[in-house]
């Protein structure tokens, strides 16, 4: 895949991932790891919170689209180095069964004038499931490489 410098980049350009299915096993997996809370590990405990059923973990979405993100076609020069997140939502719960796509959108970009080798970019990352409903969106700032003079 083609790796992009921050110049090859431009403002409102979209990166859609391949799709990732997410089942049981691996939402109660990832859970009883990082997250074991009974909503995550137990389907007849979940029923009675406000999940209304097994759900993942926000930071298992947020694992997933990572995963997607860095197999997918957003491809900055030196790989996806984060600077910071300005926003993180989990608007719905993924659920056994979903299965995800992120879609990255370029927001600002801005060379360092103290470090002309790079520069930041502020990206937004919308995670859908398979009816595209958002499951997941976060605002970050990535370091990116600048194209070497």
């Amino acid at each position: 895949m083609t790796e992009y410098y921050l110049e090859d980049f431009s403002l409102g350009q979209q990166f859609e991932s391949a799709s990732y299915p997410v089942d049981e096993a691996s939402i109660k997996g990832f859970a009883a790891e990082f997250d074991p809370q009974p909503f995550h590990l137990d389907e007849a405990a979940a029923k009675g919170t406000l999940f209304q059923g097994l759900a993942a973990s926000g930071w298992n979405t947020a694992a997933i689209t990572m995963k997607l993100m860095v197999e997918g076609p957003f491809k900055p020069v030196g790989g996806l180095i984060g600077a910071g997140i300005d926003e993180l939502s989990w608007p719905q719960p993924v659920r056994p069964g979903d299965v995800l796509t992120a879609v990255t959108e370029v927001l600002e970009k801005r060379q360092s004038k103290s470090r002309p080798e790079r520069g930041i970019m502020k990206i937004r990352t919308t995670t859908y499931n398979q009816r595209r409903e958002v499951v997941q969106t976060y605002v970050a700032s990535m370091v990116v490489q600048t194209r070497p003079q």
